[in-house]
């Protein structure tokens, strides 16, 4: 069962297989999923002038007053900004606090689990390269994800072989040269991609930016977090990658 839908300035794609006789349910856990993703995309965007994030950012909503999802994403991000050393923080960005980095695998990590409720077999949500996966792939075998090319759109740079949890990457293809050196607080001289895998989506997209901004420092702190890896393309396409990351 496959499913599109364009929310959060991205295309998601569902895949899922249902368990037997549960095909009308999965469809109801899709339907619950999307719904709650556009929920989430009115709550945190900053794009949309009158979202609770929004409003935080200039100041004309107290944090104890947003909706409950607003501190949840933003004691994530100061978990991550802390893992990552500071490479991601979304307290140093242009015009107030900006969990963008964090928080679309949070909202799309989110989205798997109406699936897992309905009983999905087998299952991977992707938001635009941040994708979720349950179970094992359709064929029973690891998930092999590809991870585009940072100069050939049609290309894949690699594949990657993970069983379940999450693959979050970050670049400068989709969005342009969008990323901020926190520390200068000037446009990051970013690496051409950066690939995190663990257990979290949530946590390895943040670092995935954070990877993408700090480079080889960063792929280093990776390497210490129990249950993540790491696979970075350079700017001058040299790839370096952490134990852990298994090529299909």
């Amino acid at each position: 069962m496959v499913h599109v839908e364009e929310v959060m300035g991205t295309v998601v794609s569902f895949h899922l297989v249902p368990a037997p006789g549960a095909l009308k349910a999965a469809g109801e856990a899709v339907g619950e999923a999307c719904r709650r993703l556009h929920e989430l995309d009115d709550m945190l965007s900053t794009w949309k002038p009158h979202s609770p994030l929004s409003r935080l950012r200039r100041g004309e909503m107290p944090l104890e007053e947003a909706p409950a999802e607003v501190p949840e994403v933003l004691a994530l991000c100061g978990h991550v900004k802390a893992l990552s050393g500071g490479w991601f923080d979304p307290w140093a960005m242009p015009g107030g606090v900006d969990p963008t980095g964090l928080v679309k695998g949070w909202a799309v990590e989110g989205a798997l689990e109406p699936l897992r409720r309905a009983g999905a077999l087998s299952a991977m949500v992707n938001g635009g390269g941040d994708i979720a996966l349950h179970g094992a792939a359709p064929d029973g075998g690891p998930w092999r994800v590809g991870i585009r090319h940072p100069w050939r759109p049609e290309g894949l740079a690699c594949v990657l072989e993970v069983s379940g949890g999450a693959v979050a990457t970050s670049g400068t293809y989709e969005r342009g040269a969008h990323l901020v050196d926190p520390r200068s607080g000037r446009p990051a001289p970013a690496a051409a991609s950066a690939t995190v895998t663990g257990p979290s989506l949530a946590v390895a997209d943040g670092l995935a930016t954070a990877l993408c901004v700090g480079g080889r420092e960063v792929l280093a702190m990776v390497r210490d977090i129990a249950g993540y890896a790491a696979y970075l393309v350079e700017g001058d396409g040299n790839e370096v990658w952490t134990e852990g990351i298994v090529f299909g």
